[in-house]
């Protein structure tokens, strides 16, 4: 059964208002409240709706001491409701949600908790989310403006106190926290979204590419607003034998959990990658580790990988219900890598397999992987979607037109993006390798296109590019045993 106040005076300033209570308290002290008039004149009459009445809490334990507060309260349009209080025990129980303001005698801070503010504290861990206002003797000026310091809204002499200082106080009081209130849950928002992106960006991946001749350039666009981070995951390394290792994947669901479990294959896969292992060893791996990390056995992801010799002419190709790559040989169009034998995506049967299919490159060659993302969007009048043939087209036009490396990725997604009619809304990784024969190791000093800086590795992330870094010089590794099993080159 709840207590009721010892003391609680509420009235309503400017009519409308129930009667006021009786000016003494049970034990016959006469009660301190904040009275706007002892008029009883009828409510206005009827005509535009008129705000909610503001509720203003007073805190104050001088039983001899009663201040009034003349008529026209709500000089604004707005009625104001004021309950007392003697103590924080009684203010506590007073302190319901519709309570706008709270207005406390600093006499009382002196009185009860002396001279440094700790009733004014106490109320503003009790308040938090409320207006304070103090009242003050004009003579202490210094410790009113202390109050506002500490965290009052403002302060208001007690001997000129009126009802329009009040009136004006209080909804001043009021704007200005919920504008506090408004521009703390920004700056958090602000510095949660930084300290989210920097985790975002030291979780995105680093290709491995030193001492290859290959080109490598990325794109990747998460579907979730205001995110650096998707479902979608990619990765690039090269193995001391020199084979290049490239991996392209694609976590069901676009969230957070979705994210995180993409960057946990991504790391694993390249630690896999490291230790050796390749083709189905590799997925097969990766596919117990998304089964124990998954939140629900509908989780599963797809997946592409390729191994490239160390001779760039040709490599070994496993999909996991991913779509296929696109590969642009030196004098032919621009094709899909066919693979009728891709095993299903990881986590979708308990002991697949995923065979491995050896594919010829040649000399000078472009390899494209993406997700879904890039060809799930729209185009034509039937709205039907983009699909693989269509990305087939898209990116043989731009070579038409003489584009590649980081200006095709970028060309590709805002051609994308149009036939869209805006935004995807999927997550979207793309990876693009190019190899020049002409500038292979065995063709002496490396020229570039155009005579530029030598091989690269490059990646757009998020629209960002990474400055060119020149590789060191590549020496064949120390003849050390390797772990796992080596790609079966020419099998």
């Amino acid at each position: 059964m709840p207590v009721p106040a010892p003391r609680q005076g509420e009235t309503l300033a400017a009519g409308g208002a129930p009667a006021a209570p009786s000016p003494r308290s049970a034990e016959g002290s006469p009660a301190v409240s904040v009275s706007a008039s002892a008029s009883t004149s009828a409510p206005p009459a009827s005509g535009p709706a008129q705000a909610p009445p503001l509720t203003l809490l007073v805190i104050e334990d001088d039983p001899s001491v009663a201040f009034s507060v003349p008529d026209k309260l709500d000089t604004g349009g707005r009625r104001v409701r004021v309950r007392t209080a003697r103590n924080l025990t009684e203010a506590e129980r007073l302190l319901t949600d519709d309570v706008d303001c709270i207005l406390l005698d600093l006499a009382l801070d002196i009185r009860q908790a002396g001279e440094e503010l700790d009733t004014l504290r106490q109320v503003l861990r009790l308040a938090p989310g409320h207006a304070v206002l103090v009242l003050t003797a004009e003579a202490d000026a210094e410790r009113g403006a202390e109050a506002v310091r500490v965290g009052a809204q403002d302060y208001l002499f007690r001997d000129e106190l009126d009802g329009r200082a009040l009136g004006r106080a209080i909804r001043y009081a009021v704007e200005r926290k919920r504008a506090d209130a408004a521009q703390r849950q920004l700056t958090e928002s602000r510095l949660r979204g930084q300290e989210n992106r920097r985790l975002e960006r030291g979780l995105l991946p680093k290709p491995l590419l030193e001492g290859s001749e290959l080109r490598f350039a990325a794109r990747y666009r998460p579907g979730r607003s205001r995110a650096l981070l998707g479902g979608d995951f990619y990765d690039t390394v090269r193995t001391p034998d020199g084979t290049v290792h490239a991996m392209i994947g694609d976590v069901c669901g676009h969230g957070p959990d979705e994210a995180a479990l993409g960057v946990l294959l991504r790391i694993a896969w390249r630690s896999l990658t490291l230790a050796g292992l390749c083709g189905d060893e590799l997925l097969g791996t990766l596919q117990k580790v998304l089964e124990n990390e998954r939140a629900c056995d509908e989780i599963f992801a797809t997946l592409c990988t390729l191994d490239i010799a160390p001779d760039g002419r040709r490599a070994g190709l496993c999909l996991a219900g991913h779509p296929a790559p696109l590969v642009v040989r030196e004098g032919r169009r621009v094709k899909l890598l066919h693979y009728d034998d891709g095993g299903p995506a990881l986590g979708v049967l308990p002991r697949a397999r995923w065979p491995r299919r050896q594919v010829e490159l040649g000399g000078t060659w472009s390899l494209m992987m993406y997700t879904d993302g890039l060809i799930e969007g729209r185009v034509g009048p039937g709205r039907q979607r983009l699909g693989q043939e269509g990305i087939v087209e898209v990116i043989g036009g731009l070579r038409d037109r003489g584009l590649g490396g980081e200006e095709l990725l970028d060309a590709a997604m805002a051609e994308v993006r149009e036939l869209n009619g805006g935004e995807l809304t999927d997550d979207v990784a793309v990876l693009l390798l190019d190899r020049d024969r002409g500038r292979g190791r065995d063709q002496g000093p490396d020229r570039g296109r155009g005579g530029g800086p030598g091989p690269v590795a490059r990646v757009g992330l998020a629209g960002m590019s990474v400055p060119d870094t020149p590789p060191r010089p590549w020496s064949p590794p120390a003849a050390a045993p390797r772990s796992g099993p080596r790609p079966p080159w020419g099998r």
